[in-house]
């Protein structure tokens, strides 16, 4: 790491110019004189030892890479078998980490060239709970490169196919999470979600998936997009084994600033909901969008008739925006991971713990190999520095503002039904493609998020649940609650599961 030093005059006129600064020549003079001074307090700094997060006592961790035999779906980045001595909830559970997840003494890359050879120190704070959970991890699961893609085929460690059908991909981001558990290699994983990332693989790989209520699980020592709409939940095969293992993440960790009052509940112990307590209100808008497929529709259509048919209460409901849910998405979206990236992967300005040797690792490649990152991560980077620059955060305000509203309309419907339903995405997975062109790739990244994006900036929480199939490739049902109802959703999702899958 480079030492500290004071600036030259010099690099005071360049770095002020980046802020549209022009200095004097007799400002470059007097500010270089007094910098000096204003840096001995960054030297006591550097003196300075903060606390962390302990490191686990096993911190040199053993892992591999599979073989391609013994990993036909390339599901996983690296093999391990990391446990601790405590029994709980997910004893004798094999549980695969979404490769941005801190897994201490492995490596970690985020799908990417870029951030490849990093190895963190520190547990995540869901790995901790996790193992104190009793659950083994058992590898870091592949990804879409630095996340930011919904189809499957942008990791630097190649595409992930479809356990259903290995022409199709798993759908992204979190591809190999979705993949592993349908295929059997794990019993949890645990992936992310900005704008789908763990329902739309659950849906086209066709397993559960659920993006909790913001907030409601600790994302300290994971890798994000944007504070703002950064979710971490478990895709498993079955509702049941989500509600567990929500157990044992959810709750404040007092590290992560996305959390506030954190109300948590025993998730297994609501299961078993008779469908006729619940009231679904089946949302006209999810349905019907330019990128739907007609198979798909009919397909949850005719899933939630067997769920009345059985005792639930449908009712349509109606909410206007949620059509504009995706574009209110991409207005915050864009901004805020353009700031993240030039936040070092962490960002600025707020509360709670700052993994120094991430921002050093992820600030370091990012200035040597920024050009290795993926077409999605360009554009949105230059993208969202053309709107900061040219429009002063206009758009981004407003979407956040917008995203208030987006929260009010939701709630006003969900005051009279207990989960909103609707198709997860609106189509079912695309197909493998041996070499995608860099527009192809754009178009397929994002073309799926019209029903899942606009829950990512509200922070409702979903469920994506089995539906059935459309020409042989997966559909998923989700369900939608209040905040902080995840009890709720996860009973509709179970209610459905057990007496109409």
């Amino acid at each position: 790491m480079k030492d500290l030093g004071p600036p030259t005059a010099d690099e005071l006129e360049r770095y002020a110019a980046i802020h549209h600064i022009n200095l004097s020549e007799a400002e470059r003079e007097e500010f270089a004189a007094v910098a000096p001074e204003l840096l001995d307090a960054y030297e006591r700094l550097e003196e300075l030892e903060p606390s962390v997060p302990t490191a686990p006592a096993n911190a040199d961790r053993s892992s591999s890479v599979p073989s391609d035999e013994d990993d036909p779906l390339n599901v996983f980045v690296r093999r391990c078998s990391v446990s601790s001595a405590a029994e709980g909830p997910l004893e004798g559970y094999d549980v695969g980490l979404k490769d941005s997840i801190s897994l201490a003494g492995i490596e970690m890359t985020c799908g990417s060239a870029v951030f490849s050879g990093y190895v963190p120190s520190t547990d995540a704070t869901i790995v901790t709970q996790l193992l104190e959970a009793g659950a083994t991890i058992t590898g870091k699961l592949n990804m879409e490169d630095m996340a930011f893609s919904g189809s499957g085929e942008m990791s630097a460690h190649g595409p992930v196919l479809n356990p259903r059908n290995t022409d199709y991909l798993a759908g992204g981001s979190s591809s190999g999470s979705a993949a592993a558990v349908v295929n059997e290699d794990v019993d949890v994983a645990i992936g992310t979600d900005q704008a789908g990332s763990v329902r739309i693989p659950a849906s086209w790989s066709g397993c559960i998936g659920h993006k909790p209520t913001y907030g409601l699980v600790p994302y300290t020592g994971i890798v994000g997009l944007g504070r703002s709409f950064d979710h971490a939940g478990p895709l498993a095969r079955s509702v049941a084994d989500c509600a567990r293992a929500l157990e044992a993440i959810a709750g404040a960790d007092g590290l992560d600033p996305r959390q506030g009052a954190v109300p948590t509940e025993e998730y297994t112990e609501i299961l078993d909901a008779d469908p006729p307590n619940l009231t679904i209100g089946v949302l006209e808008e999810g349905f019907g969008h330019d990128e739907s497929e007609a198979g798909v529709d009919e397909t949850v259509d005719e899933a939630l008739k067997a769920f009345a048919d059985v005792g639930a209460d449908l009712r349509q409901v109606s909410v206007p925006m949620h059509r504009d849910g995706l574009a209110i998405w991409n207005g915050i979206a864009t901004e805020e991971t353009a700031a993240t990236i030039a936040g070092e992967g962490i960002g600025h300005f707020g509360n709670g713990y700052y993994d120094a040797e991430l921002m050093a690792a992820f600030g370091r490649t990012r200035r040597e190999r920024a050009d290795e990152f993926p077409p999605t991560v360009k554009l949105v980077v230059a993208l969202g520095e053309y709107l900061a620059e040219e429009y002063h955060g206009r758009y981004y305000a407003k979407a956040q503002n917008l995203s208030r509203d987006l929260v009010a309309a939701y709630d006003d419907v969900l005051a009279d039904v207990d989960v909103l339903a609707m198709p997860t995405t609106p189509q079912t997975a695309h197909k493998h493609l041996e070499d995608p062109s860099r527009l192809q790739i754009l178009e397929r990244a994002v073309n799926m998020l019209a029903n899942t994006s606009p829950f990512d900036v509200t922070g409702h929480p979903a469920l994506s649940v089995p539906a059935g199939t459309s020409e042989g490739l997966p559909v998923g049902l989700m369900f939608v609650g209040e905040a902080f109802d995840d009890a709720t959703v996860l009973q509709a999702g179970d209610a459905f599961e057990q007496h109409c899958a």
